[in-house]
């Protein structure tokens, strides 16, 4: 069983959705960071806008917790149009999606989460919704069965995923706007940690806040719960104001250090140099030395670590780089292999 962790970018329940939420920007110009994407989605809204036309299909794709959801929502705001929500998960018959579709008014936003997790027949309704806006119900069955067509109004289908490999071919043609989400600097996040800090009402000096922005690993979700933790540990030990002090201390209660990694993330890297030597290290044997998934490893761990240069992949398995070594205090011994990429 995987172990919660603080600097997961996954959601961590209903509670920290609502404390996004109020901290959600409403429109482009309150939006902090991805600025190229955010001239694409800009200029497309306004030609809609200018055509009286509902904006084309949008997938948005990259990490979990880098504002998805958000970008649903603002494109929404910017269009002028109501949002419905719903996830591939929940979506597991027909009748599911059918539902959504005639429940849409002209211009509407239909917001579709974990887009890669839709079964193959809830794709072939949203085909022709997608490209013709209508779709064909059967009623009936056998020899009485009949098709009937149910004209769409116009809509916006913005599909989210972490996973866009997953996505089918045919499904990830029908979007017009293929966008990626990168990680955020740690200048953008300081903004938005400025602008969150503002909205709570917590008072703080300038290095606590750049102390959480380097920590959050690229991430505004996982910089606001740091936000919220070392807002509650100011309260109970300091006198409430954030200072670097009372955020260093905060942080290494919950075993997040100064590059960001947690226990389990340190733990992936000591087992890589300690038992295995650096590597390379099949993932599977890695899973299980630690006593992990290798689903956790691969999907939750190791992004970060690769993003930051600690880990490479290669042919023959993982690799721990100089820089892990030196962040853990262990002696650099370069190996004699060479580091041949999977890529």
């Amino acid at each position: 069983m995987a172990r919660e962790r603080i600097i997961s970018a996954e959601s961590q329940g209903q509670e920290e959705q609502r404390f996004n939420y109020a901290l959600r920007p409403r429109s482009f110009a309150d939006y902090v960071g991805q600025e190229s994407l955010i001239r694409k989605l800009s200029i497309a809204v306004q030609a809609a806008r200018s055509r009286h036309e509902p904006m084309e299909h949008v997938l948005l794709h990259g990490p979990p917790g880098l504002g998805k959801t958000t970008l649903a929502h603002v494109i929404a705001n910017e269009m002028g149009s109501v949002v419905h929500v719903t996830s591939g998960p929940a979506l597991t018959k027909p009748a599911d999606i059918v539902g959504i579709l005639n429940r849409l008014s002209e211009g509407d936003v239909l917001f579709i989460d974990e887009i890669h997790r839709l079964n193959a027949v809830i794709e072939e309704y949203l085909y022709p919704a997608m490209e013709d806006f209508k779709v064909d119900i059967t009623l009936d069955s056998g020899t009485h069965a009949r098709s009937v067509t149910i004209p769409l109004p116009r809509f916006t289908l913005i599909g989210a995923t972490t996973r866009i490999g997953l996505i089918t071919g045919p499904m990830r043609s029908r979007f017009g706007l293929p966008l990626h989400l990168e990680f955020y600097s740690p200048e953008s996040l300081e903004m938005i940690l400025r602008a969150n800090a503002a909205l709570l009402g917590v008072e703080y000096e300038p290095p606590a806040i750049i102390e959480i922005a380097h920590r959050s690993r690229g991430t505004p979700r996982i910089a606001n719960r740091l936000l919220r933790r070392v807002r509650d540990y100011a309260l109970v030990e300091g006198k409430g104001k954030l200072t670097e002090p009372i955020v260093k201390s905060a942080l290494a209660l919950e075993g997040i250090d100064a590059q960001g990694l947690d226990e389990l993330d340190r733990t992936f890297l000591r087992t890589l140099i300690e038992i295995y030597k650096g590597g390379p290290a099949g993932i599977e044997a890695l899973a299980a030395t630690i006593g992990e998934e290798t689903d956790t490893l691969v999907d939750v761990v190791e992004p970060y670590l690769l993003q930051k240069g600690m880990v490479t992949r290669t042919r023959q398995g993982r690799r721990a780089t100089r820089s892990a070594y030196e962040h853990l205090g262990f002696k650099w011994v370069p190996s004699s292999e060479p580091d041949e990429s999977l890529f």
